[in-house]
């Protein structure tokens, strides 16, 4: 069985690169390296197939889908900041690839399912918790958007050519290989160095804000499983199946806090309703949040070289963010 993994070197995708190896699959990953490294799926050279391409504008992307079985689609843009700078850059990646992605995968005989990841910043500010996936879709800036959209895209595609895709709409993923440069981004990268670097976890608000973190391993053994299920045209909240602080987590870490100002357009809280994945695909997450913040800082040292943010860098990285959305 052949399975085609898009941003396969990347933090999430390189991931499910590992299951499927282990499950016994031919694996082609694509990808661009944009964001992706090498060094993520470099223990399995010989196991796989690796095409560098670019999903937005390229023409070899059919040759690769053609003879697939299964397509999980994990290529994309993240981080706030730089989708609010460059829009139309985020559209490219995010919606036009994941057209082509699909196009691609309306001339593949034997496929048996698509795995579409998409966000739970679809969700904006929630007004349910745990937010269910009915909940009113609001994303708050162009990243969330172009995610949207991308999944109306997959679904509205599996309506209309029958195509067997299932999206899965991650909530705050965690673990090791989450990338270590580029954009102020994700709390664990932004922690992590802090604490190598000895300087003090700068924590937005107040700290009590919580978040669904839901480590990689999880997300992508659900992936596996709604891509073996019957299901298709679905849509499944992968989380943890709680919602923890920001506090906490600091603690956990055992690090110095400094607290900064609050941001717009940001939830207090993210927390999936996973019941629905629960319910039809037998499906729980495995690594308590505790368990992984522990490899997290066994892993620690994968953060050495990444930056080391403050109050101040911080305040300039996120102008715009607070210029843009501040009125919301």
């Amino acid at each position: 069985m052949k399975a085609v993994v898009t941003g396969g070197a990347g933090f999430i995708g390189s991931h499910m690169v590992d299951l499927l190896i282990t499950k016994g699959f031919n694996v082609t990953v694509i990808d661009n390296l944009v964001n992706g490294r090498l060094e993520n799926i470099a223990h399995h050279e010989s196991e796989l197939t690796f095409a560098n391409l670019d999903i937005s504008c390229s023409d070899e992307l059919e040759k690769h889908i053609v003879d697939a079985d299964y397509v999980f689609h994990f290529a994309a843009l993240a981080d706030i900041v730089p989708s609010i700078n460059e829009p139309a850059k985020y559209h490219q990646a995010n919606v036009e690839g994941t057209l082509n992605v699909l196009e691609a995968c309306k001339k593949a005989p034997n496929l048996k399912k698509i795995i579409y990841a998409a966000s739970s910043s679809c969700y904006g500010i929630p007004v349910t918790y745990p937010t269910p996936e009915d909940a009113c879709i609001k994303p708050e800036y162009p990243y969330a958007l172009t995610k949207a959209v991308g999944e109306q895209y997959a679904l509205h595609w599996g309506q209309v050519y029958k195509l067997p895709v299932i999206s899965m709409r991650f909530f705050n993923v965690y673990g090791p290989r989450h990338r270590t440069s580029g954009a102020y981004g994700a709390v664990f990268g932004v922690f992590l160095a802090q604490l190598l670097n000895e300087q003090p976890l700068t924590i937005v608000g107040d700290g009590e804000q919580t978040r669904d973190f839901t480590f990689v391993t999880d997300i992508a053994d659900a992936c596996y499983t709604a891509s073996q299920s019957r299901f298709s045209n679905e849509i499944f909240n992968v989380g943890s199946g709680s919602t923890y602080s920001i506090n906490y987590l600091a603690e956990l870490l055992r690090g110095d806090k400094v607290y900064i100002d609050k941001r717009p357009g940001e939830p207090d809280s993210t927390f999936a309703d996973i019941q629905k994945i629960q319910k039809l695909l037998s499906w729980n997450p495995k690594v308590s949040f505790e368990d992984g913040v522990r490899i997290m800082l066994e892993n620690i040292e994968l953060w050495r070289d990444a930056p080391v943010w403050n109050e101040n860098s911080i305040k300039k990285a996120t102008k715009v963010w607070f210029d843009c959305l501040g009125d919301n």
